[in-house]
């Protein structure tokens, strides 16, 4: 019995379509991996599927009344939205993500999805023509840049007798995304900072983690980057709407949803695939890249009883290329600084050779490095700003709502 879900809570919404029975089986194959279901039903869900079907292939009651006494009585619809690690919509319909987008919470299940604070994951179903509408695509766009997660739908033979997009993704599918969304913990949704919606529809640039320069076929220079904080400023982008480009270095995480990674090696192939995401509105220079490279050699090197010797090059200075002047200079550049001692002193001597509009300085001589929090201060050319130690997600949420802001800014500024 597969177990990789075992622990895991999982709130299935069981929409009013006639894919609801396939839903049985997921809940069945979910409980086979270990995951605890719960399910809620609307009142058309119930029409294609009785509770007392879930009940017993969940081992649980089924959820349906948003008045129902007892379960009111210690607000039911704020701890069933609470528990949960992701809540899964299917089918969802056009009705059901039409009141999601917009916040009507007029059942339980609408008023479970307005009250969680955990991510949803939706998996359409509904006739190509529903799907299609210009409608149901706006509504799925507003959840997209809300944070919303969605599998299918897929195209096939529907019971309208129609064929095309909208046929509900099968279990199998609808449980490997779950998977995924569960494993990406470190990217599921917290708050929006204020403002971080004016990101919506920009274009945003973002390297992460090391750079390996080869010393030879088995050896290479490197740093002691996670990418964990650039990663997290990607997703946080990603979910305020942006367009992402994520240029990754070497890292053992997982893709943030929504985005478009490219992964590099070497410092030269991050600046090349920089020079070839450009243009953008906002460049995020998060990778801690490695300031010298050497001449690999094309064979192993062998011990000689005397250490080799290595020319060090000058690595190409991405941040300074970027930020200087031109036509596909981003309208907002910004730059991390990695100190180990007078921190905020060298951030901002760091800030005006590199030319950029905002430097993130933090002193990794306390073992920030692959750590989930960080302490930075905030490098403008107004000053400093101290911001307290916060998860490194935090960390990106405040700043995509700053980079958001700084953007009206100067929108305001140009249109005076």
């Amino acid at each position: 019995m597969a177990q990789n879900l075992a622990g895991k809570r999982v709130l299935l919404v069981v929409g009013g379509g006639v894919a609801a029975y396939k839903c049985l089986e997921l809940v069945r194959r979910l409980a086979e991996r270990g995951a605890a279901v719960r399910v809620v039903m609307t009142e058309a869900a119930r029409r294609f599927v009785t509770d007392l079907s879930f009940a017993a292939v969940s081992g649980k009651p089924v959820a349906h009344d948003l008045f129902d006494a007892a379960a009111e009585g210690e607000m039911g619809h704020i701890r069933l939205s609470r528990e949960a690690d992701l809540l899964v919509v299917a089918p969802a319909t056009a009705n059901l993500l039409a009141r999601a987008a917009n916040g009507i919470a007029n059942d339980l299940a609408t008023t479970l999805l307005l009250a969680t604070d955990k991510r949803v994951l939706f998996a359409p179903a509904m006739n190509l023509r529903m799907w299609l509408h210009p409608a149901t695509q706006r509504n799925v766009a507003l959840l997209r840049s809300d944070g919303a997660l969605f599998v299918g739908p897929e195209e096939g033979d529907m019971a309208c007798g129609e064929r095309g997009p909208g046929r509900m993704s099968e279990p199998a599918d609808i449980i490997a995304a779950i998977e995924a969304a569960l494993a990406q913990d470190m990217f599921l949704r917290p708050p929006l900072s204020q403002g971080a919606e004016g990101l919506a529809g920009r274009h945003v640039v973002v390297t992460s983690g090391p750079t390996h320069e080869p010393i030879d076929p088995v050896r290479f220079i490197a740093n002691r980057s996670s990418g964990k904080q650039g990663h997290a400023i990607a997703a946080a982008a990603a979910r305020a709407g942006a367009r992402v480009t994520l240029i990754s270095g070497p890292v053992t995480l997982e893709d943030p949803p929504g985005v478009d990674v490219r992964r590099i090696e070497t410092a030269q192939e991050m600046l090349a695939a920089v020079k070839s995401a450009l243009p953008a509105d906002v460049f995020v220079a998060a990778a801690a890249v490695a300031d010298w490279r050497v001449e690999a050699a094309a064979q192993k090197i062998k011990k000689s009883g005397a250490p080799p010797s290595l020319t060090l090059v000058e690595n190409p200075d991405i941040l300074a290329t970027v930020a200087a002047p031109g036509q596909d200079r981003p309208g907002i550049v910004v730059g991390f600084a990695a100190e180990t001692g007078d921190t905020v002193r060298r951030a901002q001597e760091k800030f005006l050779r590199k030319g950029c509009d905002l430097l993130v300085a933090n002193d990794v001589s306390s073992g920030v490095f692959g750590a989930d929090e960080n302490t930075v201060h905030i490098v403008t050319a107004s000053g400093v700003e101290d911001w307290p130690r916060l998860g490194k997600e935090e960390v990106a949420e405040r700043l995509a709502g700053r980079l958001a802001r700084m953007l009206a800014d100067r929108n305001s500024e140009t249109s005076a």
